[in-house]
């Protein structure tokens, strides 16, 4: 079994990758852009959100299924908006924050995978195996949650496909970076 001594380094590497490619992404290429649609009144949808407090939001709101038999609640569903909406606390966008939390979540991942990939591959084991291994597990945790948004929430599947794309990226490079590195 591999040391986790040795994958200090590819932990760390493909971290910092990760992190660099999605900064490449979202401010180079902002190629997510077209995920974010512009409301047609964005001054009164502000002004019947305000005072919400953060946290997440479903309209039409119902969470008995017994409910989606009454005539009104069917009546909402049928004028919609159906949406989910997230709220956040108000003021001003502080990046740093944000940028943290993906640090520790780049961390957190290439852990994970680093723990499947020294359950499942021995020391010395080829290029390509280390690979599929860390990349089929780093492009899970990346990006596979979404297709469940688009399911159940319904985030448009485009925005999911970028997101799926997104994801085989950070995939590549974790393994990428643990397959260069596998300890001999």
């Amino acid at each position: 079994m591999v040391a986790w001594t040795a994958l200090v380094v590819p932990i760390l590497l493909s971290a910092v990758l990760v992190f660099l490619s999605s900064s490449v992404i979202h401010t180079v290429l902002k190629w997510h852009n077209p995920d974010y649609g512009k409301l047609p009144d964005e001054p009164a949808a502000r002004a019947a959100m305000r005072g919400l407090a953060p946290g997440q939001y479903i309209v039409p709101h119902c969470l008995d299924p017994k409910q989606m038999a009454e005539p009104e609640l069917q009546q909402r569903f049928r004028e919609g908006p159906i949406a989910v909406i997230w709220v956040k606390e108000s003021g001003q966008v502080q990046l740093g924050p944000f940028l943290g939390k993906w640090v520790v979540y780049t961390l957190i991942v290439s852990l994970l995978v680093a723990y499947l990939a020294r359950a499942s591959v021995a020391p010395g084991a080829a290029y390509l195996h280390v690979f599929q291994v860390v990349g089929a597990s780093a492009w899970l945790a990346y990006a596979w949650q979404s297709p469940a948004d688009s399911i159940w929430k319904g985030k448009p599947w485009v925005s999911t496909g970028r997101t799926l794309v997104d994801g085989l990226v950070y995939a590549c490079l974790t393994a990428g970076a643990f397959a260069w590195l596998w300890p001999s």
